[in-house]
């Protein structure tokens, strides 16, 4: 397993370090998906300014208190709140409010509002009366996206105090690339990358001293595994019904994109799965897309539904899907016959996800709008809309090293597809985009990805 260690993060880091030289009072709600790295770059932050790190756990509000004095009066060297905890949550608030400014961290809240309901309402009143006026810097930390939500909504206690939102997101390609080794070639980071994603904890599992397929036989085929385990581990610790989200996952991962064929895949009604999918695209676990040139994409008849995270793309279609591999202990087999000669063609198609995720970033296209577009007999991987100047940018990507003949009939392809999109009046540029190419066109600009 790779070492562990703080990589990346440097904007949330910058802006973690910006808030608190504010030295103004800031009540800050961290929240995301668990493995996504949010304690870690709190550590990291705390490492700088020196703050108060409290962790909370599962347990009783008593135990819950015993545990949490004893984390602030280590940090205080305090022997006499050792020996004596705090009795209540207004004690423990107010021995924080009499102490000089610095940052305070509390990981886990959730675990605090599930052992304690009133907690909430005793912060606010601490906020309102004590913490806000000596600028206080509290971080709020929780890795249930459904009650960290909670705390947000308009029937908190504390909904309004916040001065802060920051929602932790997976890492894109470019930053889970510090994960792997310098030596491992673009293409061999485009199939790990489709496969762990881009959530720290996943990319650190796997040991890339070794082959790509003793990686998926040890560290995912096997049931006692961390990465076997985390994807029901996360849906059971979010949802309450889990056995049917599994389903609508599973569903989708198998390439039922729009509603209908989710309802009539899964045999589940209508207004459940709505309910359902909203739910899990509240979790960040699907999201739904429309085509970049619908103008009202929450009415749009044109939306579908695809599964966000990759490591759960990969789960559900080759884990899931071949769970009798496992149960019968046949890893080597599953992993010969099932995954490694599919595994391309899925990595393909998150390439082309990387593909577009990377024109955003370069900011070599900084006036156009990116997306997808597609209609009932044509898709395009990638569209930007510059409607300022009336650009329209039409691109194709292919992981696969590109010859020239095969880039002609791309680029006559890209014409048929500019003409579709019908963007009257808009000056059109083609793009395509490979693993690998060597050669250059007049009408087409044929970019190497890993070089962008």
């Amino acid at each position: 397993m790779a070492e562990k260690e703080f990589k990346n993060r440097v904007k949330e880091l910058a802006l973690l370090n910006e808030l608190y030289e504010k030295n103004s009072a800031k009540l800050i709600v961290l929240y995301g998906r668990r493995r996504v790295g949010k304690t870690e770059l709190l550590k990291e932050f705390l490492k700088k300014h020196k703050g108060l790190y409290i962790l909370a756990r599962q347990e009783s509000e008593n135990e819950q208190l015993k545990k949490t004095s004893s984390q602030i009066a280590e940090y205080y060297k305090d022997d006499v709140l050792m020996l004596n905890p705090f009795m209540s949550w207004d004690a423990l608030f107010l021995y924080l409010s009499e102490k000089p400014r610095i940052p305070v961290v509390i990981d886990e809240f959730p675990y605090i509002v599930q052992s304690s309901k009133k907690v909430t309402g005793i912060l606010q009143d601490y906020w309102d009366n004590k913490f806000s006026k000596k600028n206080t810097f509290l971080v709020l930390c929780g890795s249930s996206i459904n009650m960290m939500e909670e705390l947000l909504g308009k029937k908190s206690p504390i909904y309004g105090r916040r001065t802060e939102q920051i929602f932790l997101e997976p890492l894109k390609f470019n930053d889970s690339c510090l994960f792997f080794p310098n030596a491992m070639n673009f293409k061999e980071r485009v199939v790990y990358y489709s496969i762990l994603g881009g959530m720290p904890a996943y990319l650190l599992e796997f040991d890339f001293k070794k082959s790509l397929r003793d990686n998926l036989i040890e560290n995912i085929a096997r049931k006692n595994k961390f990465l076997y385990q985390d994807v029901l581990f996360t849906l059971k610790e979010e949802l309450k019904e889990p056995k049917n989200y599994f389903s609508i996952l599973y569903s989708i991962a198998k390439g039922n994109s729009r509603a209908g064929q989710i309802v009539n895949d899964t045999g589940l009604e209508k207004a459940f799965v709505s309910k359902y999918m909203s739910i899990l695209t509240d979790l960040q676990l699907i999201e739904r897309r429309v085509p970049i040139t619908e103008k009202n994409s929450a009415r749009s008849r044109n939306g579908i539904y695809l599964l966000k995270d990759n490591f759960f793309k990969f789960w559900f279609k080759f884990i899931f899907e071949n769970q009798e591999y496992i149960e019968q202990e046949k890893q080597e087999k599953l992993v010969d016959e099932k995954i490694l000669p599919e595994l391309n063609s899925f990595a393909g198609r998150i390439f082309e996800e990387v593909a577009l995720s990377e024109m955003i970033r370069s900011g070599r296209y900084k006036n156009y709008v990116f997306g997808r577009w597609w209609d009932k007999n044509m898709e395009v991987d990638i569209v930007g809309i510059d409607r300022s100047n009336k650009r329209l940018l039409v691109g194709e990507v292919k992981f696969k090293k590109l010859a020239k003949n095969e880039m002609n009939v791309i680029k006559w392809g890209l014409k048929e597809k500019a003409q579709k999109i019908n963007r009257v009046g808009f000056e059109q540029k083609f793009v395509i985009i490979c693993l690998d190419c060597d050669f250059e066109d007049a009408e087409v600009e044929v970019i190497k990805l890993e070089k962008m």
